[in-house]
Formats: structure tokens, sequence, C-alpha cells
């Protein structure tokens, strides 16, 4: 699995770019575009290296202060057919799936967990199909309201921004979340009320036998549990550019109908239902949140022990900072 940097380079730091990427076994090929860069000026520096190898290049990239001068962008390489980019796969230490490139984990969690029109949508249009699940006790409503929900973004934005200190990011996800199922339950409440006014249904809701969808309001050990799994799950489908496993997780954990209820319950009086969905809301929040945090950190411990070239890397990127 091959990654490509497209780096920016001042001039004046062009030679130390070229011997960082040349003294990493894990690049596959390099090219150097004098001049090629308008804004900001300097050369472009191509290189398409193995996963493996790409944190600690974009580690001493950051020692020559390039991403203050300059630019690095990561971009992946879907097919590469070459012999040098096999040989530099199999010279970079440690293996490409448990890789972590973890600026591209930040910036991209970031970016992702952004309070935008689209986030709020998508979490309102989540939590309102699950209101409609509820009130019709259908278990394909709730399937479907779960993989729209987008909340485990900002969760994994949280977990990230704690375990890298970066207390910006922090405070954007915590108020993704906070904002984001405020506006989804009360909509989601209003639209109940709505539709209890035209008398499509009543109070009866909050008592009728629901064998589809009861479980939104029984939080038991196995919240617990399944939230923990999915927390992993999802942290590592993150860490690992393997978005397809995302959907296993947001199927499996049930922070959107539990908001769902709470709206309903608040629309129609039912407070120990309420207290209930909220318990199970809380639940799942908590045990993502811990397993995610437990998980990058003891990512973050293990890729640091595989061996690499990073105190090569770094101390030439210093040197010829310095010079």
């Amino acid at each position: 699995m091959l990654l490509q940097l497209r780096v920016t380079v001042p001039a004046d730091r062009t030679e130390a770019v070229r011997d960082l990427f040349d003294r990493c076994p894990g690049t596959a090929h390099l090219a150097v575009l004098p001049g090629a860069s308008v804004s900001p000026p300097g050369d472009l520096v191509l290189a398409d290296v193995a996963r493996e190898s790409a944190d600690a290049l974009v580690a001493g990239l950051r020692e020559l202060a390039v991403d203050r001068d300059g630019g690095i962008a990561v971009v992946t390489v879907d097919t590469a057919v070459s012999a040098r980019a096999q040989r530099a796969e199999e010279a970079a230490p440690g293996d490409g799936s448990d890789a972590v490139v973890w600026e591209q984990v930040v910036r991209t969690t970031a970016a992702d967990s952004a309070l935008s029109v689209s986030y709020l949508s998508f979490l309102t249009i989540a939590t309102l199909l699950a209101a409609v699940a509820i009130v019709n006790d259908s278990a394909v409503l709730v399937i479907g309201a779960m993989v729209l929900g987008p909340e485990f973004a900002p969760l994994a934005a949280l977990a990230v921004a704690v375990v890298h200190r970066r207390r910006g990011i922090a405070t954007a996800a915590v108020r993704a979340l906070v904002v984001g199922f405020g506006v989804a339950i009360a909509v989601t409440a209003l639209a109940t009320l709505a539709a209890r006014g035209l008398g499509w249904f009543g109070t009866e809701v909050l008592t009728a036998e629901r064998p589809q969808t009861g479980f939104i309001t029984a939080p038991d050990r196995w919240s617990v549990v399944v939230a923990v799994l999915a927390g992993i799950a999802g942290v590592l489908s993150v860490t690992s550019a393997r978005s397809g496993a995302l959907v296993g997780v947001f199927i499996s954990v049930t922070t959107v109908p539990a908001a769902a209820d709470m709206a309903v319950s608040l629309a129609l009086g039912g407070g120990t239902e309420f207290g209930r969905a909220a318990l199970q809301l809380g639940l799942n929040l908590a045990g993502i949140l811990v397993a995610a945090l437990v998980t990058l950190a003891l990512q973050r411990v293990l890729w640091q022990r595989v061996p690499r070239v990073v105190p090569r890397i770094e101390a030439v990127s210093r040197t010829r900072l310095r010079a």
C-alpha cells in the first residue's frame, strides 16, 4: 500500500527534503520539480512511499518546517505497478495495514466532525427516521437511522484530539455532539407534537408493546459491551483507512435511536421513558469514547515500537534546518 507525499518546498530546503526521502527505505519513487510551485514559491517534490514510512517522513518534513513555509499533501495511491514499489513495501518495517499516519487521521477526523449544515441535517433526519421507527415499531427503520447518523465522526475526533492534545479539535468535536444532538432532539420533539396534534398517534405509544424497538429503552451490561466493541472497531477503521468497517459500527450502537426516543418521550410526557433513553444514549457515547481513547493510545505506543528510520530522518532534518 503506497501513499504519495506531494511536498511544496522552499528552495533552500529542497536538498534536505531529498536527502530525507533518499535515506528512507520505504521510498519507491521520487521526483523533484525545481521552481514548479508558484504559491508559495519553491520546488515541488513528489514521492510515492510505503504507508509504513509515511508518518516518519511527515514528522521529518515538519522538523524542516516545510508545513509552515510550504505544504504537505498526502494522497492515497490506489494502484502502483512497479518493482520498486514492491521492494519499498518489503523494506519498510511493519505492515501497511497496521500503519497509522497520525497527521492524516487528525485532519480527517477534524474535517468530518465539523458542525456544518450537512452534519446537522444528517443527524436530524436520522433522529426523525428513528422516531418513525419507534412509533411504528420497525426494526428496519431503526437500522436505517443508525446507518444515516454521523455521530461517530465527532466522537472519533474527540478521542484523537485528547490523545494528541489538540484542544481546538476537542472543543469543536464536543460542540458538534452537544449542538447536534440538541438540535436533532428538539426538531424531532416538535415533529412528534405536530403528528400528535394531527391525530396520527397519542400517548399510547409510550405504553405499547414494542418487540422490535423496545431494546432502545432497555440499557444493560450488553449496551456497554457493544459500545466498547463498536468504539474499538470504529477507531481501527479510521486509522487504517478502511471506511467499509464503519457501517458495522453505525448499526451496532443505539445513539441515534436513543436520542429519538428521548424526543418522543419529551413530546408525549413520558418521564420514565425519557430517563431510560437518556441513560442508553449516555452509556453508548461513554463506551465508544473510552474504547476509542484506549485503542488510540495503544496504537500509538505499539506503532512507536516498530523499528523505523525515524531517528535517522529526524537527525538529518534538524541538521539541515540549523544549517
